[in-house]
């Protein structure tokens, strides 16, 4: 695949997961405020941790989906129907069995239900219905949309975009009727099952579309299973890898309610919603580069790849250090307009907050790569990461609440993400010295700091008070951008050789 080719179908990815953002962002704030204000906060946070502890069953699919994705970027690059028909059925094949296990599994731990919610204003009987109209969703996944791991391989993940976005807004907006006009649980929940549903129908058929050739067999998937045997060898990594992910995002929201309650794992959804939405935008953004990048590497040539991976890594530090600096000032104010102070949280809270969302955002395009080169065999540093979390989480939590909850998650993953992961990466991979990561990494954030510390002097100027209206709120917001992105991108088109080779590139494609 030539680099133009990889480009624009990266882009057509970028662009349509920026529009569905777009919409799906202000859809989902007015959403979060009726539900908190029509079903209640406790609701809210039931939901919250089901569908967490519903995240845990999901350690079953062992890192499957993500193996054949992986295995898939050859024979794309190929062009090789015969063996992604091949590779496909061995996917279904193991995906439904994977489904098998996670329903066997959920009706286990729903027995387990009454003690995981022993004092709760809702009745078994909605905490059951809801629980187990989840797990369905969940398992329609397994048994029926396994096939769309190709349009993610093939660089074409803006068709799951486009309709599964396109589902969740019609769902959303039909979850506020129901709940503004009747208030009903049961009816929230179904809605949230339906679409479920429909939206599995609609997606097979696209795929059939975009496939025509595609005639996976999953009853043949058993035999053709031993002739891939690196899908078991990428499996059993990433199965490792997949659990540290699941401890660092599933288990906060149980260990806050465990220590210090449902109503504050509502709390600190609320900010969780605004910073998954923010992470969602770059993560759309710039993941839709993963296949593409995996085809890069497949290619071979490696002046190319690393010039490519510091184009990453600027954008990724550009692009954080102005989500951190506007978090910093904005989301306070804004919390405040949008559901009332009282759902404001201490500013050490937030701090961890966001030193986690700089971690997660710029720790993006080291993964990449690794999983370009299907690095996947440092285990034991995933098994430490998942370690540290749980214990510092318990002993944080048990003695300093929330915030030490919340500690757990950020030391263990700075550890990993950002120590151990890079060394790994430039040793395997790059097979440069670590030395020339380091000196790069420390320059993107003394820009960051410095740009930071220019901008405060003129922002303390201004004389907008962001918490009286959404108007003032919106005119502080494009006030500071204007302030602080010059600064940041003025110094690191300076300094970053990434950002200038970055910038050459993009006026390239748009010119031509």
């Amino acid at each position: 695949m030539s680099q133009e080719s990889r480009v624009r179908k990266s882009l057509l990815n970028a662009r349509v997961n920026l529009i569905f953002y777009f919409l799906t962002l202000a859809l989902s704030f007015f959403s979060r405020k009726i539900f908190l204000d029509t079903l209640g906060a406790d609701f809210v946070g039931l939901t919250g941790t089901l569908q967490n502890l519903l995240g845990f069953l999901n350690l079953a699919e062992l890192g499957i989906g993500s193996a054949i994705g992986y295995v898939l970027y050859k024979p794309l690059f190929d062009h090789d129907e015969t063996k992604i028909n091949e590779i496909i059925s061995v996917f279904g094949y193991l995906y439904r069995w994977i489904g098998k296990i996670i329903l066997i599994a959920g009706c286990i731990l729903a027995c387990f239900l009454p003690l995981i919610f022993p004092n709760t204003e809702f009745d078994l009987g909605l905490i059951f219905f809801a629980y187990f109209s989840f797990l369905a969703s969940s398992l329609i996944g397994y048994f029926a949309n396994y096939k769309q791991t190709l349009l993610g391989a093939d660089q074409k993940n803006y068709v799951v975009t486009a309709y599964f976005q396109t589902a969740t807004i019609i769902k959303t907006i039909i979850q506020m009727a129901l709940a503004y006009y009747t208030g009903n649980y049961y009816l929230w929940v179904i809605v949230e099952l339906s679409f479920g549903i429909i939206y599995s129908f609609i997606l097979n058929w696209k795929i059939n579309q975009v496939y025509p050739w595609l005639r996976s067999e999953v009853s043949q998937g058993r035999i053709l299973f031993k002739k891939y045997p690196e899908v078991m060898k990428y499996t059993k990594q990433l199965f490792v890898h997949r659990i540290a992910a699941l401890v660092q995002y599933q288990t906060t929201p149980f260990f806050i309610y465990s220590f210090v309650s449902l109503k504050v794992v509502a709390y600190y959804g609320n900010y969780s919603i605004i910073i998954d939405k923010l992470n969602s935008l770059v993560n759309n953004l710039l993941n839709s580069v993963n296949a593409g990048i995996g085809n890069l590497i497949a290619e071979g040539n490696h002046n190319k790849i690393i010039a490519v991976f510091w184009e990453m890594i600027a954008l990724r530090y550009f692009i954080s250090g102005i989500l951190i600096f506007s978090l910093y000032y904005l989301i306070t104010p804004f919390i405040t307009l949008w559901i009332g102070k009282e759902y404001v949280l201490d500013i050490s809270i937030l701090m961890i907050i966001l030193g986690n969302t700089f971690i997660v955002t710029t720790r993006g395009a080291v993964d990449q790569f690794l999983f370009g080169y299907g690095l996947f065999r440092d285990v034991g540093a995933s098994v430490t990461e998942s370690i540290l979390t749980i214990a510092i989480s318990i002993i944080g939590g048990y003695f300093y609440g929330l915030i030490g909850v919340l500690s757990g998650p950020v030391i263990s993953m700075f550890i990993n993400a950002c120590l151990w992961k890079p060394y790994y990466l430039f040793k395997r991979g790059f097979k440069l010295s670590i030395i020339i990561y380091w000196r790069n990494i420390l320059k993107h954030l003394c820009i960051i700091l410095i740009s930071s510390a220019f901008a405060l002097q003129i922002i303390r100027l201004i004389k907008i008070n962001p918490i009286d209206n959404y108007i003032d709120w919106v005119t502080y917001s494009i006030t500071i951008l204007l302030v602080y992105v010059p600064i940041l991108f003025s110094l690191m088109y300076i300094t970053s050789n990434g950002m200038r080779n970055l910038v050459s590139r993009m006026k390239i494609i748009f010119f031509k």
